[in-house]
């Protein structure tokens, strides 16, 4: 599962989108949030790579 979130980030002239990634542990099962700082069109790619 992963949220992308709706807030963008504006630095300078460059617009950025923070998003949320949760990820499974395969050692103890448990979910942990990732989250990056990225250009709008590379968070689909990121989200779909495991």
């Amino acid at each position: 599962m992963a949220k992308k979130t709706v807030a963008s980030l504006q630095t300078s002239s460059k617009r950025l989108t923070k998003a949320i990634k949760m990820v499974k542990s395969p050692k103890t099962g448990a979910y942990t949030f990732v989250e990056s700082i990225m250009t709008p069109e590379k968070v689909n790619d990121w989200i779909a790579k495991s």
